[in-house]
This record gives structure tokens, sequence and C-alpha cells, in this order.
């Protein structure tokens, strides 16, 4: 396990740095920290849904898949991915499923 993701039976728990207003959405990871840059300003929970659309996206399943468990109002955050159908090129080698 590293400090920025574990498996929690089939679901994925992401701790992520977010930054809004980037000029395209990405997902990389910087040193043992996951960053992702989203277009969506921080307003009235904006970029918080933009990020949830966006890692659902990035993990293969439906936004209703994708929940925030902790840190609405800050750059870190906690993501609940639930089941996740795939893993996205920039992450795949460093997420090890679990049986």
């Amino acid at each position: 396990m590293t400090d920025w993701h574990r498996w929690d039976g089939a679901d994925l728990v992401l701790t992520v740095r977010v930054q809004p207003r980037a000029s395209r959405d990405e997902l990389r990871l910087e040193g043992a920290r996951l960053k992702v840059r989203i277009t969506a300003p921080p307003v009235d929970g904006a970029a918080n849904a933009h990020l949830l659309r966006f890692l659902a996206d990035a993990f293969g399943v439906a936004p209703s898949r994708a929940e925030l468990v902790r840190g609405a109002s800050g750059r870190e955050k906690v993501v609940r991915i639930a089941a996740p159908k795939a893993l996205p090129d920039a992450l795949a080698s460093q997420l090890a499923r679990r049986p």
C-alpha cells in the first residue's frame, strides 16, 4: 500500500491533491502523491462534482459509484471508487489489485 491509495474489498480509496482551474483534466503521480488537475473552478461544489465525474470516467464506472469521503472544502480529498472496472494507464502499474 502507498500513501495515496488502498483497496477496501472491491472498492478503491484514493487520497488526492486537487488543482482546480487547470488548463486540462489530468491524473498523475508526483512522488508519493496522486495529483488531479481539473478545469472546473472551486465554486459552489463545481470542482468536487467535476472531480467525481472525471475519476469515475477514468476508472470505468458510473458517476454515482464515485463518492467524496472527506475534504469537500479543501484541496486534499479522499474519494472512494466502488469496484473500478478499469485502471488509468498512468496508475495501472502502481495499483496492484488485491483479491
